[in-house]
C-alpha cells in the first residue's frame, strides 16, 4: 500500500450521489462490508478501520436516477490488502448472488459490479510491483481472463468473507470525460500527474510514485459528452491526497496557469477537471 501513503499524491476518498440513502448504506455495509463512521439525515461516510472515510454516500434534494452518455464516474477502485480477500470476496458476492464481471490487468486482479444505483465500482488486488512490466514510462496493462480457478485455490472452508479488511484503502478512480487533449493538460501539468498507460485514443491512465495509476480518464461516453445535473445519480466528488502544503500550492498554481479555477470551500480546496468532475485538493 507504499503508493496510498506520502510522499506519493493518490485519491483518499470518494463521494457518491444515491437515489435512497438507507436502501444503499444496505448493500455498503450489509454486501460489502463497509462500517459506518458518521451518519446524517442525507449522508454517511464508511470506513473499513473505524478511523477514516475513504467512501461517502449522499442522497440530494430531487435526486434524480442515473444519467446515461454523461461525464462523471466509471468506476472507483476499491483496493484489499491481500489476494486471499479477493478469493473470500468472490465466494461471498457469489452467495449473495451480487452479478460480476472480472479481468486481469497484468497489474492487478479485478472484480466489477454496480451498486443499487448504477454507480460503477472495482475490488481488486495488486500482483507485486516487481511484477509490472514497463517500457519506458508506460506500464504494460492488458483486460484478461481473470483465473478464478487459480483464485479461489487460496480460499479455504474457513475463510468465510468478514467485511472489508482494515487494509483497505481507495486504489483509484477511473472517469469519464468529454475529451482527452485538456484533460491531459490539466492532470499533468496541473495536477503534476504522469501518463503512465495510453489506450489508444479512448483512455489515459496517470499517477503517482510510478503506481499503476490512481486515476483512469476515459471518452467512452462518447467526444463531447454532457455534464450530468448536479442532482442526479454519479459522483459528487473525490478527494487528491497531496503529500504537504508546498505542494498543494505549486498544484493550486498550477492549475490557475493553465486557466482552471481552485476555490475555498467548506475548509477544502476545491478544483474541477475540464469536465465538471469535482476534486478536493487535501493535504
Amino acid at each position: 500500500m507504499s503508493f496510498h501513503k506520502k510522499p506519493t499524491t493518490f485519491v483518499g476518498h470518494v463521494q457518491i450521489k444515491v437515489e435512497n440513502l438507507k436502501r444503499s448504506v444496505s448493500f455498503y455495509q450489509d454486501i460489502l462490508g463497509f462500517d459506518i463512521l458518521e451518519q446524517t439525515t442525507s449522508s454517511v461516510k464508511l470506513t473499513t478501520d473505524g478511523k477514516t472515510s475513504i467512501l461517502s454516500l449522499e442522497q440530494p434534494e430531487n435526486v434524480v436516477p442515473k444519467q446515461g452518455k454523461t461525464t462523471g464516474l466509471y468506476h472507483f477502485a476499491i483496493l484489499l490488502p491481500e489476494r486471499t480477500d479477493l478469493a473470500n470476496l468472490v465466494i461471498h458476492l457469489s452467495k449473495q448472488g451480487i452479478p460480476l464481471a472480472s479481468s486481469d490487468h497484468l497489474v492487478s486482479e479485478a472484480l466489477y459490479l454496480n451498486d443499487l444505483d448504477g454507480n460503477g465500482i472495482e475490488i481488486y488486488i495488486d500482483r507485486s510491483p516487481a511484477e509490472w512490466i514497463w517500457q519506458e514510462e508506460e506500464v504494460a496493462m492488458t483486460v484478461d481472463p481473470l483465473d478464478f480457478e487459480n483464485l479461489l485455490a487460496i480460499s479455504s472452508s474457513d475463510s468465510a468473507w468478514r467485511g472489508m479488511p482494515k487494509g483497505t484503502v481507495m486504489g483509484h478512480i477511473h472517469l469519464h470525460v468529454s475529451e482527452l487533449v485538456k484533460t491531459e493538460e490539466f492532470y499533468v501539468k496541473g495536477l503534476g500527474l504522469d501518463v503512465v498507460n495510453r489506450f489508444g485514443k479512448q483512455a489515459l491512465f496517470l499517477s503517482s510514485g510510478k503506481y499503476h495509476h490512481h486515476i483512469g480518464v476515459n471518452i467512452w461516453n462518447g467526444q463531447g459528452a454532457p455534464r450530468p445535473s448536479q442532482n442526479s445519480v454519479g459522483l459528487q466528488s473525490f478527494t487528491l491526497v497531496l503529500p504537504d502544503e508546498d505542494t498543494r500550492i505549486q498544484v493550486i498554481e498550477n492549475i490557475n496557469l493553465i486557466g482552471g479555477n481552485v476555490i475555498e470551500e467548506d475548509h477544502h480546496y476545491v478544483t474541477s477537471d475540464p469536465s465538471g468532475n469535482r476534486i478536493l485538493l487535501d493535504v
